[in-house]
């Protein structure tokens, strides 16, 4: 925040604060009914897929119309997005972290109309421009990565998969029949920048072979110190060889020791550590943030790799599928997939999946202090 020269006064503290610089405050943003009864809210109810009314002290009612949306969009796309928002919601709209776009209306004629408007629009081949769903005991959109698109590390596409898992559940995000919320995740490396270890059923991208060292470039293009600072299980170490008759300085790699996270690459460039037979995707699953019923989980790996099938990914998007349909016809209602897999227990799981279970799949992960500190809001014993 800035303010002006005048002077701070700290029992006014937005007094003379100049808007311009720094980030506006938050309720700049707020839709006036939003404003009017901010802190002041009673409850809410799903009113169908994708639609939801929040009630407020005064009486007031806000109606929500959520659509799906995609990480990465066009402009033509955004700014089709904002004619709706100034068409129906006075130029409010809002992004969810999930990707999900949200318009809010005060009145439940304009939220049908907005919801048919929002319905009726279709890319030229048929599908869904704003789908309304994502509410509810539904599959959630997904939220991911950046993919090949973006990152120098990845061990898979993010747009790509994601498009194909959701193309293959998408009669499950605007309808509201699953046992609870699943919410499905991509990250397309071990370094999850998506948070995908917290989710129902999280899609990791991995890398199965180290880095490749380009001994010509090493010295030139690196600073060698932080690409073996950067290394967290301590794999990376400096050496010297020999490259055209000469000793240079360059990078060994303790192949035992690498856990193929690609921090190195990130240091050095010639590092690389992409492979088209050795990259893949794991499948992670029973995962949450929610603290209802049981505390929050991290996800298991289920499936260890399926390889990198472009542009479809068939076999991933066939195992997904097949995971949710066993859960949803087995769990209880508003079981989350993890607490189902618990209840059953981990071997019945793999047994009513047909998922073939490896040792590398047993975990035996402990955090510190597991046995001693608080790891959640809930006090059972």
């Amino acid at each position: 925040m800035a303010f002006i020269s005048t002077g701070y006064n700290p029992q006014k503290p937005m007094e003379g604060r100049i808007s311009d610089i720094g980030p506006h405050k938050y309720d700049d943003y707020f839709p006036p009914m939003i404003k009017k009864n901010f802190g002041k809210w009673l409850y809410h109810e799903i009113l169908e897929p994708g639609v939801l009314m929040h009630v407020a002290e005064s009486g007031d009612k806000v109606y929500t119309v959520r659509v799906g949306g995609a990480r990465t969009m066009s402009i033509t796309h955004i700014r089709e997005l904002c004619d709706i928002a100034d068409k129906y919601c006075g130029g409010y709209l809002r992004w969810t972290t999930r990707n999900n776009i949200e318009f809010m209306v005060d009145d439940e004629a304009t939220m049908k109309a907005l919801r048919d408007d929002l319905n009726s629009r279709k890319f030229p081949g048929g599908s869904f421009k704003f789908p309304v769903g994502g509410t509810g005991a539904c599959v959630c959109n997904m939220i991911h990565t950046q993919g090949w698109v973006h990152c120098h590390t990845p061990a898979t596409d993010a747009s790509g998969p994601v498009k194909c898992v959701m193309d293959a559940l998408f009669d499950e995000f605007d309808h509201m029949r699953m046992p609870a919320p699943v919410r499905v995740s991509l990250a397309c490396c071990i370094n999850m920048c998506g948070a995908v270890h917290c989710s129902d059923i999280g899609l990791v991208g991995i890398h199965r072979k180290p880095p490749m060292i380009d001994h010509e470039w090493a010295d030139q293009l690196c600073e060698i110190p932080l690409a073996v600072a950067a290394c967290p299980t301590a794999a990376v170490r400096p050496t010297k060889v020999e490259h055209n008759g000469e000793k240079v300085n360059s990078i060994a790699i303790k192949e035992d020791r690498c856990m193929y996270c690609g921090n190195c690459y990130t240091m050095c460039p010639a590092l690389p550590i992409a492979d088209s037979e050795g990259d893949g995707i794991a499948i992670m699953v029973g995962g949450k943030v929610s603290n209802r019923i049981s505390m929050p989980k991290f996800s298991k790996v289920v499936v260890g790799y399926i390889p990198n099938e472009p542009p479809r990914w068939p076999s991933l998007t066939k195992t997904v599928k097949h995971i949710v349909e066993v859960y949803a016809a087995n769990a209880e209602k508003y079981e989350r997939l993890g607490e189902w897999a618990e209840r059953i227990g981990w071997e019945s799981f793999f047994k009513l999946t047909g998922l073939e279970f490896t040792h590398h799949l047993i975990d035996d992960f402990r955090d510190s202090a597991y046995y001693t500190w608080r790891q959640s809001t809930q006090f059972k014993f």
